[in-house]
């Protein structure tokens, strides 16, 4: 796990923010066996990592421990806060599907085996897929990874199967969604970084050759920038599925900047440098964070095509403030513009790549292009990925915390501090 303040931070708010875990469930109708079928000392249940072996066999040891939060998914619903928010949503309890859909494996009665126990909270299953077909094959040498996929095992080690199934429910689907009603009641602010997220929740998995040569290798730039792009698109997907009926409504509120709100009135965040062209101040905004650390990838691989994004995300987000019909309209043209580069996910970044994007994305957060709280969360995050990618992590250890410590409370948090940090930060790398 990655050490220091930065690491103290993210825990704090992986802990409320992350009840959330992952229930994209592989090909559907296979049956969840439950952990009591993985948990043995003969399989995962080993108390350390095992020499010699394809996997280590204390996965189940690790999930179990104090800081994966995705086992302690389920026991979160039956805190006094939990309880709280139920009952002002009107739910007799926070056992309702509307909560296990994201805090338990909760699949269909018909695809729940002998040992399964919701309770479990986000399972191996919830990630791995139902273990009805795979759970002899994956033991066995003449049975490669595969073949093992086919019988319904959940790719996980691919970068974007990854990101589609951590943000089914750390953002959300057109079926699970944690919607402005639910933050009002009381749930925490939902927000992922693919990268940053897989290291600090525990991984039970370690890529070594044996790994490599089973399921390839994961670049962290690769990794990043699949995170940032498909949570670009996620979110895109959301707000066209997402839109309030009737159409002269706007869109799901939790789809805005929480922040251009929520905030003290006597300390005002709005500045045109954030806003973008033709955003009033007091005007509800879409989210853009996502769409910022995209422009940061674009102006180090295809400067020519810069204002064509910055111009579609501006558009965007004055639709946000029309109507659904404008909001779709220009969703889906982001949309197209995204998948048109979707090969960045699978390309080679070069050393001067990786740390160009890294200066570029600090440079945005000095010139305060970057600084609404949700932004400079990403940014901060890349700044920590991208220096974990080139090697000098360690070397740049005290401009990482100075940028977390900038970040530390969303209700304390200063744009015109955070920018200033980001500029004598930027200095160091």
């Amino acid at each position: 796990m990655r050490s220091s303040l930065r690491t103290v931070l993210l825990i704090a708010m992986y802990a409320v923010a992350s009840g959330a875990g992952a229930q994209q469930a592989a090909p559907a109708g296979y049956k969840h066996l439950g952990v009591g079928s993985c948990s043995s000392s003969v399989c995962h249940g080993k108390t350390k990592a095992q020499e010699g072996r394809d996997v280590a066999l204390n996965e189940y040891t690790i999930w179990s421990s104090p800081d994966d939060f995705h086992s302690k998914a389920y026991r979160t619903l039956s805190s006094p806060r939990s309880q709280a928010i139920a009952a002002k949503l009107g739910l007799p309890s926070a056992a309702a599907a509307i909560c296990l859909d994201c805090h338990a494996d909760n699949v269909p009665a018909s695809q729940r085996g002998p040992k399964f126990q919701l309770s479990d909270g986000v399972s191996c299953e919830a990630c791995h897929g139902g273990a009805e077909k795979w759970i002899e094959t994956h033991t066995q040498k003449s049975v490669g990874h595969r073949a093992n996929v086919a019988r319904g095992m959940y790719p996980s080690e691919q970068p974007l199967a990854r990101a589609e199934l951590c943000l089914s429910c750390h953002m959300g689907t057109r079926n699970k969604f944690a919607t402005h009603v639910i933050m009002g009641a009381g749930h925490p602010r939902l927000y992922f970084e693919l990268e940053v997220f897989t290291y600090n929740q525990p991984p039970h998995f370690v890529v070594d050759e044996d790994y490599v040569a089973r399921k390839g290798r994961i670049e962290q730039m690769n990794l990043w920038v699949t995170g940032q792009i498909e949570n670009a698109r996620r979110y895109l997907e959301l707000l066209q599925t997402r839109l309030s009926v009737p159409d002269t409504y706007l869109p799901e509120f939790a789809l805005y900047d929480c922040f251009g709100c929520h905030h003290p009135t006597d300390r005002q965040r709005w500045t045109r440098a954030r806003a973008g062209a033709g955003i009033q101040p007091g005007t509800l905004r879409l989210q853009r964070d996502y769409f910022v650390m995209l422009q940061a990838i674009t102006e180090v691989l295809a400067p020519g095509e810069l204002p064509q994004l910055t111009a579609a995300t501006e558009e965007l987000v004055r639709a946000g403030q029309k109507d659904p019909g404008s909001v779709r309209e220009q969703a889906q043209k982001l949309h197209a513009w995204i998948d048109a580069h979707d090969g960045w996910t699978r390309r080679q970044y070069t050393p001067a790549e990786i740390a160009r994007v890294r200066k570029t994305v600090l440079r945005y957060a000095a010139q305060d292009k970057a600084s609404d709280f949700s932004t400079a969360e990403q940014s901060v995050m890349c700044v920590e990925s991208l220096s974990y990618a080139l090697g000098d992590h360690d070397r740049h250890k005290s401009g990482l915390d100075s940028l977390y410590g900038a970040i530390k409370s969303a209700s304390g948090f200063d744009p015109g501090q955070f920018a200033a940090t980001a500029r004598a930060a930027d200095g160091q790398f």
